[in-house]
């Protein structure tokens, strides 16, 4: 299944990775959920791609909203996501579905690819107060920059091998921006990445789909959790790759993403997170719009994006401790501590 808005030129890739999957081609129904798009996506796919099944929203309801659309009508027994800016090697089917359908692995709800970022890049020392320049990354002291795969000194970078939980309460890729080859090895994740992943219908039915109200980002890591809870487990998979434009469909850079993302971050956090990890991740962002007021820079477009982000976050505040007594009562408390001592030794193997 494939999420999209206004992602009419990403598609084409996409939907051709899935069509050359060598895991029964014969039984793969390929879903685009189309939310609302303005840039003729339905009749593109009509013309081009007649064999994909769409499913139309009139609005869009973002990635949490319509992945449960695409949900909604599906029977099988597996369900992949893919994000409309990712691609999958030809095999990345086959072994996620050998991985959680692998004697033992019953309880395995989800399966999480390794996702590698697009391209190859190359290292150099970060200037200081420098605007790092478009397709660039930092990481720590470096700046990462695009390169020519052919570059002797070129080198990929992961972006994700499923998710985790940091000390700080805030929730994020694993491994995200190692270079290839010193990623992580154990296959037991905390979460899985919705970029590209392989749902057990049998834990949705019983855990239930995403939370459409978060709309955008943190919606993998609520399922995640959710799925922990009951005793789901999530499996990474390093040998099912796919490949990530990254923020060709959203920007990360935009008042909308930071707005969303801390928003959405504190009301998992407040869902799900033991009482410690909870108030860190409340009392970190609240820190953090103090600082930007005293530091005069309370009118930029992220200071004003921090302070609705929280603002939201207070407003629902009584609705998410609902939420968290719903979803807790009925299991039992050796559940939440079990899940709480997995966050915590997966967190402390992460920088936070």
């Amino acid at each position: 299944m494939v999420v999209s808005w206004n992602g009419r030129h990403l598609l084409p890739e996409c939907l051709d990775s899935l069509l050359a999957q060598t895991a029964y081609p014969a039984d793969l129904e390929i879903v685009v959920v189309d939310n609302g798009s303005e840039d003729g996506t339905p009749e593109y796919l009509a013309a081009e791609f007649p064999q994909v099944h769409v499913v139309r929203s009139d609005s869009n309801v973002g990635f949490a909203g319509g992945a449960d659309l695409g949900i909604a009508g599906f029977r099988g027994e597996f369900l992949a996501l893919l994000n409309n800016d990712a691609t999958l090697a030809p095999d990345a089917l086959e072994r996620m579905l050998e991985t959680i359908t692998r004697p033992g692995n019953e309880r395995v709800g989800a399966v999480t690819a390794r996702i590698m970022l697009a391209g190859a890049f190359l290292a150099r020392r970060a200037v200081p107060g420098e605007a790092i320049p478009a397709g660039s990354y930092r990481s720590g002291n470096l700046v990462l920059e695009p390169a020519a795969l052919s570059s002797p000194a070129s080198f990929r970078l992961v972006n994700s091998t499923g998710n985790i939980v940091t000390r700080g309460g805030r929730g994020q890729d694993r491994d995200w921006l190692r270079p290839e080859g010193e990623e992580s090895r154990d296959t037991d994740v905390f979460g899985f990445c919705g970029g590209a992943a392989l749902l057990r219908r049998a834990a949705l039915d019983e855990v239930g789909t995403f939370d459409a109200s978060l709309f955008l980002y943190y919606e993998d890591t609520d399922l995640s959790w959710r799925l922990r809870a009951h005793g789901w487990t999530v499996r990474y998979e390093p040998l099912a790759e796919a490949v990530h434009l990254h923020a060709a469909s959203s920007n990360e850079r935009s008042a909308f993403f930071r707005s969303h993302n801390i928003r959405n971050s504190l009301i998992v956090m407040t869902r799900h997170a033991p009482v410690g990890l909870a108030l860190a991740a409340v009392a970190r962002q609240c820190a953090a719009v103090a600082a930007d007021l005293l530091r005069g820079q309370g009118r930029t477009a992220a200071a004003r994006a921090r302070r609705r982000a929280v603002a939201e976050f207070f407003r629902r505040a009584p609705r998410s401790l609902r939420e968290r007594g719903s979803l807790w009562r009925d299991l039992p408390r050796r559940s939440r501590r079990a899940v709480a001592r997995g966050l915590t030794r997966r967190a402390e193997q992460q920088p936070g």
